[in-house]
């Protein structure tokens, strides 16, 4: 069921946003920020605070002026732009009562290594925040908070809405422990989310009068969003419930769909490449599909299907596979030699695993290639293991045999998976 797949892998996988884009198929998502899904919702007519994005203290200051004078607000949100969750526990968002605390509060995040529960250990270095109006001020109800996302469930065809009572920072917990608190409403991409629909989410979030009537307003507005922006995920952490009744996406996480970006030429301006592992960010100029894992065997592979396999016989073999590397269907010299590249720079690889199936590309050449650029490199410290299948392979082994260099060869997987467990171990 997609519900518990999708919020299990953010309990279990918090920082491997990555790696979940790889199973639904090599750079599917593009990340942006929360100020930049903002724009989109607005844009499509979702509520949304007043903000300001600002990379110095001075200018944090400046734009809590200006949201003041807009909005006539006494209290601010200060919060880190970077590209994971779990901001608020880290430190990462502050609430700024006076001009002197937005200033004070932008001081401290801007230039601070965020460390979240999405992050890993490492954090991610913050270089600006977001100024945003206050939203909890006092009035004649309680404040609420939700949770909603929508994604597509690939097994049905169909768009979900998750969404819950229990929003704000630990959903994950509410996932893991209460999942009876989490509904969900299937739409029919042909038809477009109903009226009924949203009313019923509307309902179960136990909502009423004025309230009932702006959430219908938002659902309808978001799903509307995320059709419009071509997204793959749009989550909004927390649905706040003003006060005066008002509906406001106090948070967003959208991730867009990379294979609609030419749809979309304006996005490409949103990508921060200052967020993303340089060595995925240089193997995209070279436009080879590859993203970084935690493990200790580099692969470098063509097609996508057979690079989830070769990194299942890495793991079946005692290693675990530090990359995913789809060097495509015309592997040549040069494609070799800027995956080698990439795959050394990780100081975590202890072994390369090259897995070419020769159907469109010969094998001799990627063969040849293999060779040419382990000598223009040199210096490759590391044991690589060749497995070439398909169209000359007999001649590709030849030539990595008679080449002289420290790279093992083989035909079939098995022998592949053997030699991997016997340079891991």
């Amino acid at each position: 069921m997609i519900i518990n797949y999708y919020l299990s892998y953010r309990i279990c996988h918090p920082k491997k946003n990555k790696y979940f884009r790889s199973q639904q198929g090599t750079k599917v998502i593009m990340n942006i920020h929360e100020y930049q899904g903002k724009l989109i919702l607005k844009e499509n007519g979702v509520r949304i605070p007043e903000g300001i994005v600002v990379f110095s203290s001075k200018d944090a200051r400046k734009a809590a002026e200006n949201i003041q004078k807009l909005t006539h607000t006494n209290n601010w949100a200060v919060k880190a732009q970077i590209h994971a969750g779990g901001r608020g526990k880290g430190g990462g968002v502050k609430i700024a009562k006076s001009l002197a605390e937005v200033e004070k509060y932008a001081e401290q995040i801007i230039g601070m290594n965020l460390v979240t529960h999405q992050t890993g250990p490492e954090g991610k270095l913050v270089n600006k925040v977001l100024i945003e109006q206050g939203i909890y001020y006092s009035g004649e109800s309680p404040i609420e908070e939700y949770y909603m996302s929508i994604l597509l469930d690939r097994s049905t065809g169909k768009n979900i809405i998750i969404y819950s009572q229990e929003g704000g920072m630990d959903i994950e917990s509410v996932a893991k422990k209460t999942p009876h608190l989490l509904f969900r409403e299937e739409i029919d991409p042909g038809l477009g989310i109903q009226n009924f629909q949203a009313r019923k989410i509307a309902f179960n979030l136990g909502l009423s009068g004025k309230a009932y009537k702006e959430m219908v307003k938002f659902v309808h507005a978001l799903y509307d969003a995320f059709i419009a922006s071509d997204a793959s995920l749009f989550e909004i952490n927390p649905v706040m419930k003003t006060s005066d009744n008002l509906i406001i996406a106090a948070d967003s996480k959208v991730n867009l769909d990379d294979n609609a970006l030419f749809k979309h030429p304006e996005y490409n301006e949103m990508r921060d490449l200052a967020e993303e592992d340089p060595t995925e960010v240089e193997a995209s100029k070279h436009e080879l599909n590859f993203i970084k894992l935690n493990g200790n065997v580099g692969c470098m592979v063509n097609g996508a299907g057979l690079a989830m396999a070769t990194m299942d016989i890495i793991k079946l073999s005692g290693g675990e596979p530090a990359n995913f590397l789809d060097v495509g269907g015309t592997a040549s010299s040069q494609t070799v030699e800027v995956g080698f590249r990439i795959i050394l720079q990780d100081p975590s690889v202890k072994a390369i695993l090259i897995n070419i199936f020769g159907g469109i590309v010969r094998c001799d050449r990627v063969a040849q290639g293999v060779v040419d650029a382990y000598n223009k490199i040199g210096n490759i410290h590391v044991p690589v293991i060749v497995r070439l299948q398909g169209t000359n392979a007999e001649g590709g082994k030849k030539l990595i045999d008679d080449s002289g260099l420290k790279v093992y060869s083989a035909i079939t997987l098995q022998e592949a998976a053997e030699l991997v467990k016997k340079v891991v171990n």
